[in-house]
């Protein structure tokens, strides 16, 4: 097993540094990295993942490559412009509601990623459940003329019956993300009718298998997204993608971007907007340049023996 800390090249979800612990087994390498402030039977989800990659494998993929989306953080609007103008993407992700009274910035950063993209591209803002009902449909509304058009806007609210009252009211389409991941329930939302589109990230939702399990279930149109995993963990995620039977949307797997250093020789970057299925994880050949400190070693160890015993 080997801790690791990876610095990113500017901050996302709060964070300036990602970590987490690589474990080796017969089939190869897994990632558990679940958030600091995640508690333990939430983390347990990640563990499963990590060990399948690392004592199973993944199931075989039924396409070679996936299309995938730019990420644009709360950054300025020419920064935003020149995110996607070099990710080579058709479509884009924006960061929105980072901070209270943040929607001005915000449609300023949409309009700049539609004029980088053209008309044809597909821009999707992600709130990460910031907005009440009311400040939602407001919002949406404003980015979505903004946009010329959004794609999604993916959790715009915290709650299931939130999301289901924006959905009612918006025309827009709604995509949830942390009321599956973060759900007792991953199937509720779709049972509520409280969205368009599922966002899958198999580290949360226990591995690539267990993922698979619940895009058949719950019968939407998924779209796959990182957990800002290290080049290990994102390999996971892009097997997800590569399994699933059906793939309309673009998906948001290039997150290798945001971090300053990998744990990989060779990180994953999208040519052309599109990154290749792997079968197995990559060597994390270049971990004992980013370890954790001592500290942090002995945190993630304690945190993995606690995890290991629930069920």
């Amino acid at each position: 097993m080997f801790a690791y800390s990876l610095p990113m090249t500017t901050r996302f979800r709060g964070i300036t540094v990602r970590e987490g612990l690589l474990i080796e087994g017969p089939a190869g390498w897994g990632d558990f990295c679940p958030f600091p402030e995640y508690d333990d039977a939430e983390a347990r989800h990640w563990y499963d993942a990590a060990f399948e990659a690392a004592d199973l494998g993944w199931p075989e993929p039924v396409r070679d490559a996936v299309p995938v989306n730019a990420i644009v953080p709360a950054v300025s609007p020419s920064a935003a412009h020149a995110l996607v103008v070099a990710s080579g993407c058709g479509t884009a992700k924006v960061k929105v509601a980072d901070a209270p009274g943040s929607l001005p910035d915000d449609l300023a950063r949409v309009e700049a990623v539609r004029d980088a993209l053209g008309p044809g591209g597909h821009v999707r803002v992600d709130a990460n459940g910031r907005w009440d009902v009311d400040g939602a449909v407001a919002a949406i509304r404003a980015l979505d003329r903004a946009a010329g058009g959004l794609q999604y806007v993916e959790q715009p609210c915290p709650s299931v019956p939130e999301l289901a009252a924006v959905r009612r009211r918006v025309d827009t389409a709604i995509a949830a993300d942390e009321s599956i991941r973060r759900a007792e329930d991953p199937l509720a939302v779709a049972v509520a009718g409280a969205a368009d589109v599922a966002v899958l990230k198999c580290a949360p939702l226990g591995g690539v298998r267990r993922a698979l399990a619940v895009a058949q279930a719950c019968g939407l149109p998924c779209v796959v997204s990182s957990a800002l995993e290290s080049g290990v963990g994102l390999a996971a995620e892009i097997a997800l993608a590569g399994a699933l039977p059906s793939l309309e949307f673009a998906c948001g797997l290039g997150t290798g971007s945001l971090l300053a250093a990998d744990v990989v020789g060779a990180p994953q970057r999208p040519v052309d907007g599109m990154l290749a299925v792997p079968r197995r994880a990559p060597d994390p050949a270049a971990r004992h340049a980013v370890p954790a400190d001592p500290e942090r070693t002995r945190w993630w160890l304690q945190r993995l023996a606690r995890v290991r015993l629930l069920r």
